[in-house]
């Protein structure tokens, strides 16, 4: 495998255990205010970031390539009210969708048909993701500040198990 395309890999590895921190950060948030349901959901979807990482992991490996994992940023601490942390998490989203698009760039430039096939799958997964978060926000915009369409949407979250949306 190219180093450059190697090297760029083990940076998404990074980003996407990232999310996962991040995620779970925003799980706490959740936790300590009640919001069990907003926290399972969060906690379902850093659980899919750990998996997304694995994944370029496994990639990487079976290429006879090296992983070399990074330090980790600090995710943030503190968040606002559920529609700003959604809105954060979908931000995060599009982050990492234009992310997954630079590395497919990169695979065509260099050829890497086996990683331009892990990279579609990941495309199809952010739209995915970007839709799964993306409707959410909207929902809570609905909400605004009735505090009983927050909790119902709470309720209706916590029913997600991991790998589903």
């Amino acid at each position: 495998m190219d180093q450059e395309m190697q090297d760029a890999l083990n940076r998404q590895i990074n980003k996407e255990l990232f999310a996962a921190y991040l995620y779970l950060s925003m799980c706490a948030h959740f936790e300590s205010r009640s919001l069990n349901g907003f926290a399972r959901w969060m906690r379902a979807q850093a659980q899919e970031e750990l998996d997304h990482a694995m994944r370029i992991f496994d990639h990487l490996n079976e290429r006879g390539a090296r992983v070399e994992l990074a330090a980790l940023d600090e995710p943030s601490r503190e968040f606002g009210d559920p529609a700003e942390v959604f809105q954060q998490a979908l931000d995060h989203e599009k982050a990492v969708t234009q992310m997954i698009h630079q590395l497919y760039d990169m695979a065509m430039e260099k050829h890497d048909h086996a990683t331009q096939l892990l990279l579609e799958w990941f495309i199809t997964e952010q739209v995915e993701e970007e839709d799964s978060v993306g409707t959410v926000v909207d929902q809570l915009r609905m909400a605004g500040d009735n505090q009983a369409a927050i909790l119902m949407l709470d309720r209706e979250l916590g029913g997600r198990q991991h790998g589903a949306e």
